[in-house]
């Protein structure tokens, strides 16, 4: 799928596939400038198993090892790629062909 920026040059959005929870430091950035909706903070306890995080003061119980970033929606994600230019750890993967979704 190509589109036609305004100066007439050919433009193919690149899609969120992953996140590697491996690198990302959950500091948000992503987050803060997708307006779609497609990631998530969650903590990630010591045995690797996500946990909702409510937003509350007591999101750092003992439980929780560190906050990462997680796909929640990639469907709405629209390939803009604003996600991947602004994350310091670049711990992200975009496609211009991505799986289909279920």
């Amino acid at each position: 799928m190509a589109a036609t920026r305004r100066d007439g040059s050919a433009w193919e959005p690149e899609f969120l596939v992953a996140i590697d929870d491996g690198s990302c430091i959950g500091c948000g950035r992503c987050f803060k400038v997708c307006g779609r909706n497609v990631m998530k903070l969650k903590g990630l306890t010591d045995e690797g198993e996500w946990v909702e995080l409510d937003g509350d003061a007591d999101d750092d119980d003992d439980e929780i090892e560190r906050k990462v970033m997680s796909m929640v929606d990639p469907g709405a994600c629209i390939g803009c790629g604003a996600c991947g230019r602004v994350c310091p750890r670049n711990c992200q993967t975009h496609t211009a062909d991505p799986p289909a979704l279920e």
